[in-house]
């Protein structure tokens, strides 16, 4: 069990583990709908056959449009087949009594397979062994909750006793989960923490930018990787382009906060296309050995 404070309700609990690499199912927007052989592109309306569109990295091959990933698609991407050893699961509670939240939990723990917003453990990518973490937007917009947050720290810490690189490919635009209060917002700092420590113990944390990256998760360990990746067009950034123009009211430049400015700005080192991602990421991690 874990406990925040003393003589508070605990926060998240320990659950049977039930999803692995091979025993989850898709959970994504790709293939979703009435018609389970064809997805309708958001961008161009092209029917695209799910067959073709698994084939192509869920990339629209008539306009070139990313459509988002499922935790578990995005592991059977880049890892390595029947590699991945995930982390003992855990589940949040309901730590304010806020009204329908252990519901939501229950409905996207449904939806998605998984246990909370994030599918982590140890991998292997092209033959290099990390700490693999994926966040899923599926289950309530990837928010960071205290599962999500407690489950990373984990992870930097498995890497240290392991001397393992750590891999956080991000994915979240809502941010801390409200639901959760503090207990959420505390997480923010226990992950930046996490973070630094495996530093000093001289690893390598690559992070990986997905479509959004928003709000508390890029305003944590998002944002502190040695090298950090984006896809292409990805949203990145603390609080949304028409939040910061009302705030400021200044007109914004037209590409604001996606990856290709970010890129042009300095905040990142580079940008991948997804069919080149495990790739570089394998390339990038035979130089850290």
């Amino acid at each position: 069990m874990l406990h925040v404070f003393r003589n508070k309700p605990k926060y998240a609990t320990v659950r049977p583990e039930k999803a692995n690499q091979d025993g989850v199912e898709n959970g994504g927007s790709a293939g979703k709908g009435n018609d389970p052989q064809w997805t309708r592109c958001d961008n161009c309306s092209s029917l695209i056959y799910n067959k073709e569109l698994h084939k192509n990295n869920y990339v629209c091959h008539h306009c070139g449009f990313y459509f988002r990933m499922s935790a578990v698609q995005r592991l059977q991407q880049l890892a390595d087949e029947n590699t991945f050893q995930p982390f003992e699961p855990l589940v949040s509670c309901n730590p304010l009594d806020f009204p329908g939240y252990p519901a939501k939990i229950t409905q996207c723990q449904n939806a998605t397979q998984l246990d909370d917003a994030i599918l982590i453990g140890e991998a292997k990518i092209e033959g290099y062994g990390c700490v693999l973490g994926i966040i899923d937007f599926g289950f309530i917009g990837g928010s960071m909750g205290s599962v999500v947050g407690e489950q990373i720290t984990r992870g930097f810490e498995y890497g240290i006793a392991k001397q393992l690189p750590v891999v956080i490919v991000s994915g979240g635009g809502g941010g801390a989960r409200m639901q959760e209060g503090i207990f959420s917002l505390m997480q923010m700092a226990k992950t930046a923490q996490a973070v630094g420590r495996f530093k000093k113990a001289g690893l390598f944390y690559l992070s990986v930018l997905t479509h959004p990256t928003m709000g508390g998760i890029y305003a944590s360990f998002a944002s502190l990787g040695d090298i950090i990746l984006a896809e292409p067009k990805a949203l990145i950034g603390f609080a949304g382009p028409r939040i910061v123009a009302e705030t400021t009211r200044q007109k914004l430049p037209p590409d604001f906060q996606t990856a290709e400015y970010a890129l042009k700005h300095g905040m990142i080192d580079g940008i991948v296309i997804r069919s080149e991602m495990k790739a570089t990421i394998s390339k990038l991690l035979s130089y850290h050995l």
